[in-house]
């Protein structure tokens, strides 16, 4: 399982011309999920996003997580992450889950969030989406499990 954090200013994620869900300060979570992840790497990845010290402390360091911080996670489906590009010109979706498994893991990995008490948004499933956000630094990372 594959999450790339990205800490924003705000964030939004749109479906036909309507906004579907939206954060102030917080992170924009694009999450892949690969064949063989289960509900334990969504939970570990889930611990990790949340813990992750990304946001300034009162020194200006990066020293707080977004739960510290009070912010906010907006989660976005994004089996594009877990193509495979090492050779071609076109990539390989051979290892991104089946698309009903990637859907319940993607609903539970918000739901380890929500247990955590952050306020979590989300986009739709397979929908054609369109994301708007304010990179904040910009800082982004990629972490997997």
């Amino acid at each position: 399982m594959i999450a790339l954090i990205q800490r924003v200013q705000h964030a939004s994620v749109s479906v036909d011309h309507s906004v579907i869900g939206e954060i102030g300060a917080g992170l924009l979570i694009l999450l892949g999920v690969e064949k063989g992840d289960e509900e334990k790497h969504a939970e570990r990845l889930a611990e990790r996003v949340l813990g992750y010290r990304i946001f300034s402390d009162e020194q200006g360091k990066m020293n707080l997580s977004v739960k510290q911080a009070g912010g906010s996670v907006l989660v976005v489906s994004q089996f594009t992450l877990a193509a495979d590009t090492q050779k071609g010109m076109r990539p390989s979706f051979s290892g991104s889950a089946e698309p009903v498994k990637a859907e319940r893991l993607y609903h539970y990995f918000s739901d380890c969030c929500r247990k955590q008490e952050v306020i979590t948004a989300n986009g739709r499933f397979a929908a054609d989406m369109q994301v708007a956000l304010v990179n904040d630094g910009p800082v982004t990372f990629w972490l997997q499990v």
